[in-house]
């Protein structure tokens, strides 16, 4: 249970505070570019060693 709590808080803070900030800089392109491939890479790692 405390793992979930700490994944939800770890989410809120990437959602909350870190994303707007790249945006809010100029870096939209790359940012959401480096946030597509990170999930991409996590899913492929997650299916890839089970």
């Amino acid at each position: 249970m405390g793992m979930a709590f700490a994944a939800g808080a770890m989410l809120y803070v990437i959602s909350h505070e870190i994303i707007p900030e790249t945006h809010r800089c100029g870096h939209q392109k790359k940012a959401t570019f480096g946030l597509a491939m990170g999930l991409v890479i996590m899913l492929f790692l997650d299916v890839w060693l089970g």
